[in-house]
Formats: C-alpha cells, sequence, structure tokens
C-alpha cells in the first residue's frame, strides 16, 4: 500500500509541475502536451513494481458498468465533436456576435450580455469547448474595441465552469462522478438545476462588483461581425446535437446508454456531413476540423489516471479514505475536500479519485455526496489554473493572445468569487437533497 500511495503522490505532483513550468514538449512543428505522458508514466510504473495485476486492470476497463472510463470517453469526446463541429461554421461566435452588438450602450451591459450568452451556450455544449471558441473572440473584440479584456475573459471562465454543472454532458467530471454512480440524464437534471442557477447568480454578482469600476469605460471600438457561410451544414449540426441531448435525456427510460447515443449522433453526423461534401465536390472542412481539434490526450490522461485508482482501490486506499470520510455531513465533506483537491491534482484525476472512494458511502448520503464532489469539480476550476483542465487551455491561449493574466491574478477571482459561489451551491445542494430524500 506504501508504495502505491509514494507512485500516485510523485506522479500527481509531477504533473502539477508539468502544467506550471513545462506543459509542453515540441519536436518540430510538433507540440505534445506533457501532463499526460506523465500520469501514463506512472500508471506503467504501477504495474511494472507489480501493484496490481494486469488482468484486473483490463477487465475494469472493458467491464460492462457504468464507470467503464472507455464508454465515458467516448460520450465525452463525442459531445465535444459535435459542439466543435458548430463552432468550426461559426455558430458560436455568430451568437456572441449578435449578443455584443445588442450591448453597444456601454459595457456593464456588454458584460451580463456576455456573461448571459456562456451560461446559456456552456448548459447545452460543455465548459471546454466554450473556452477554446470564445476566448480568442473576446481577445480579438477587446482589442478592436479597445477595452480592458480582464472582466469578460474572467466572466466567460467564471459562467462556463458554473453553468456547467447544469446538465450532465457540461463537464467530462460530471459524465464520469454521476455515470459512475449511476444517475441518469434527468435524475441528474433534478437536483442540479437549482444549485446551478442560484450560483450562477452568485457568481454573476461577484464580478460586478469586483470589475464595476472597469466596466465603467466608454467603448470605442466595433465589435467583430461574423457571418454563417454555410447555413445548411450549420443546421445539420444543431439538429444533431438537439437530437442527442433530448435522446440523452430520455435514454434512461428506453434502455438506451449515453455513449451509445452521443457515438451514432457523431457517426450519423460525419455520414450526412460527407455526404454533402462529395455531392458538392468540396473539401469537408468542418469535420477536419473536429477531428484535429477533438481532446485526444484526454484518452491516455484518463485512462492513466484509472490504473492509479485500480491500483488504489486493490490495495485498499480509497476504502481507508472513504471510511474516514463516513456518512455524516457528506455535503460539506465531499464538496471542500474535492473544491481543494481539484486544486492540488486537477478536477478529473480528483473526480476518478472521488468516485472510488464515495462508492463506500450509501443511499441518501451518497448521492449527496457525488452531487457535492461535482459541484467540487466544477468550480474547483475557478480558484486556480491547475484547478481543471480548461483552466490550463484558457492560460495558453492567453499567451499566445498577449494578454497578461497570471497567477495572483487568477487567485484573485478565486477568493472573490470561487468561495461564495461554492458556498452557494452547497447550500442550494442541501435543500434539494432535503426536498428529494
Amino acid at each position: 500500500m506504501i508504495l502505491s500511495i509514494i507512485i500516485c503522490i510523485i506522479t500527481c505532483i509531477a504533473m502539477i509541475l508539468s502544467i506550471l513550468f513545462f506543459p509542453k514538449i515540441k519536436m518540430g512543428k510538433i507540440s505534445v502536451d506533457t501532463y499526460w505522458i506523465i500520469t501514463l508514466i506512472g500508471a506503467i510504473v504501477l504495474l511494472a513494481c507489480g501493484q496490481a495485476d494486469l488482468s484486473t486492470v483490463g477487465k475494469a476497463l472493458i467491464s460492462d458498468t457504468a464507470i467503464n472510463p472507455v464508454k465515458i470517453l467516448v460520450l465525452f469526446l463525442s459531445m465535444t465533436v459535435l459542439s466543435v463541429f458548430l463552432d468550426e461554421l461559426g455558430f458560436f461566435q455568430y451568437l456572441a456576435g449578435v449578443a455584443l452588438k445588442k450591448a453597444r450602450t456601454g459595457q456593464t451591459k456588454l458584460f451580463l450580455y456576455l456573461y448571459i450568452t456562456v451560461s446559456v451556450l456552456t448548459v447545452f455544449t460543455s465548459n471546454d469547448v466554450i473556452i477554446l471558441s470564445f476566448t480568442p473572440f473576446i481577445c480579438y473584440f477587446a482589442k478592436n474595441a479597445k477595452i480592458n479584456p480582464t472582466p469578460y475573459l474572467a466572466a466567460e471562465f467564471v459562467a462556463a465552469n458554473t453553468w456547467s454543472m447544469a446538465l450532465i454532458i457540461g463537464n467530462p467530471t460530471n459524465i464520469y462522478l454521476a455515470t459512475a454512480c449511476g444517475i441518469d440524464f434527468l435524475g441528474y437534471l433534478k437536483i442540479s438545476i437549482v444549485p446551478t442557477v442560484l450560483s450562477g447568480v452568485v457568481a454573476f454578482l461577484a464580478l460586478y462588483l469586483l470589475f464595476r469600476k472597469k466596466l465603467s469605460a466608454p467603448i470605442e471600438g466595433e465589435a467583430e461581425t461574423v457571418v454563417i457561410k454555410d447555413r445548411l451544414l450549420l443546421w445539420v449540426g444543431i439538429i444533431h446535437l438537439a437530437a442527442c441531448t433530448i435522446l440523452l435525456a430520455v435514454g434512461s427510460y428506453i434502455n438506451l446508454e449515453m455513449w451509445l447515443v452521443s457515438l451514432c449522433a457523431v457517426g450519423s453526423l460525419f455520414l450526412i456531413s460527407g455526404v454533402i461534401a462529395i455531392v458538392r465536390r468540396q473539401k469537408p472542412a468542418a469535420l477536419l476540423g473536429c477531428i484535429k481539434r477533438a481532446p485526444y490526450q484526454l484518452v491516455p490522461f484518463v485512462l492513466s489516471m484509472f490504473v492509479l485508482i485500480v491500483v488504489l482501490n486493490e490495495q485498499g486506499v480509497t476504502a481507508a479514505i472513504g471510511q474516514l470520510f463516513g456518512d455524516s455531513l457528506p455535503i460539506l465533506k465531499y464538496g471542500t475536500t474535492s473544491f481543494l483537491a481539484s486544486n492540488l491534482i486537477n478536477n478529473i484525476p480528483m473526480s476518478v479519485l472521488f468516485s472510488s472512494i464515495i462508492q463506500s458511502t450509501d443511499g441518501a448520503a451518497g448521492i449527496a455526496a457525488v452531487f457535492a464532489t461535482i459541484i467540487g469539480s466544477n468550480l474547483g476550476a475557478l480558484f486556480t489554473p491547475i484547478g481543471a483542465l480548461a483552466g490550463i487551455m484558457w492560460s495558453n491561449i492567453l499567451n499566445k493572445h498577449d494578454v497578461k493574466f497570471n497567477y495572483l491574478d487568477f487567485l484573485k477571482i478565486g477568493v472573490t468569487v470561487a468561495i461564495p459561489t461554492l458556498i452557494t451551491a452547497l447550500g442550494s445542494l442541501w435543500l434539494m437533497m432535503f426536498i428529494f430524500t
């Protein structure tokens, strides 16, 4: 047990250091993220040291259970592809442009429109997709409008990582934790909607109080105009995303697994879009963009972290932690510890770890622990840049656009926004659990 714990701790520390100091390895024109390489090495070392049997790990990877990481990866990657397809066609930038044009009277109105737009889109897509889509747009817009980008970047990031709690598809951690504990689409929504709305409102008010002086400056430039060039493909993408979301909602009642629904939606999208490209005798640019932008690095990362957790399970570590937590005050214990742990080991490995710890908690306490951990995994992203992959991607994009936003600037938002938002979310979760259990 001791050797397993030591290797896991070293792996997590090395991963954090890689994110902070050497996030990428460049080999000519190829750039590779280092965080998943380190977790993969950690998993290999654990197996090489005989801390878990290869057959045990293999059975866990192909087991026909909700916690199967392969199914969860298929679901997440499929939903990401559906969203990226729309982004490739300029859909998200178009909606942002419409919202921003209606806010010409001042920055406060612009700030509100941006927050609402990002919040709504995040609910139906995912936080990572929104971060990838909106961050460059905000950087360009702020430069053209000659305004400080910080309030808008903060609003985008906070909205994306708060409203991502609403649906099970909003964040890969939602998918992993909820499906691992057998919570379906509507069962998730029933509990999550009130904490999401209340914490989203509190987050906006905290952001406004933080940036109200900067928002009083006038807007001097013009917003970027985005034109949708291919409306046919746009409607194909919208229909597939909408149909997939609806089927995810009703799938548990007609025995349809979520990963299979999303995979079929992507298959249909590729087939129809490919046929359209052939008929037009054009290059399928949107499909190629999806293939290029899909977050493949999550595959070895999640699988490697899953191996680490299998080892800790085999050695009895997660069971010991679960017994230490007990069944009392699950919302407080799991909510706060998952929030803090996300900023130590990143929210995805935290979710993998906590999904195993939660197994020792039964009944209503177990359900409360799941949702509290989901809240911690989403809002943990707001505290420090290493709290989530979205924070890492966001910081990298800002560096490319020469926007200064250092660790202390991030922590300032974390203290003033994340903490009151977390308290609101956990408090309202307690209310929802009181009503439904």
